[in-house]
């Protein structure tokens, strides 16, 4: 019978995040890409005085960084714990790899046109991405620990 192998929390955690963060960019950058960037918010300040909302667009990329970030926290956590422990086949493990790899690519590839986001906006949305992003990562991450 095999013996159990448990990493420590911490790398767990970190990897969990970077994968987290990473993916919640990518989600922000092809939001961007189809008109939902976090700009809009910076953009309608001038608008704001006048009774105008904040765009739906903007709302709508504030959320599903802050989702995809969580929910990418939590499973990539859960799976690499699961990995840690030998409950994930060889054969699963590498299919995972092989997919994430995949979904990195043709991220890449979408995105590597220029951007339609002005400069100084889109480097405050993308900072502010990658804050929100590590954030949520962390609480999804957290949460899988502490449940397992």
């Amino acid at each position: 019978m095999s013996e159990t192998i448990h990493f420590p929390r911490h790398l767990i955690l970190a990897g969990a995040m970077a994968a987290g963060v990473l993916l919640a960019l990518a989600v922000h950058m092809l939001g961007a890409r189809y008109g939902l960037d976090l700009g809009g918010l910076w953009q309608s300040q001038g608008q704001a005085e006048g009774g105008a909302f904040m765009p739906a667009g903007s709302a709508i990329a504030w959320w599903l960084i802050a989702t995809v970030g969580f929910y990418s926290g939590y499973f990539i956590a859960n799976i690499m714990h699961s990995a840690v422990s030998g409950e994930i086949p060889q054969r699963a493990r590498n299919f995972l790899v092989v997919v994430g790899v995949l979904m990195l690519a043709g991220i890449g590839q979408a995105i590597s046109g220029p951007s339609p986001v002005p400069s100084a906006s889109g480097v405050l949305a993308g900072l502010a991405a990658l804050c929100l992003g590590a954030l949520m990562a962390f609480c999804g991450a957290n949460f899988a620990l502490r449940k397992s």
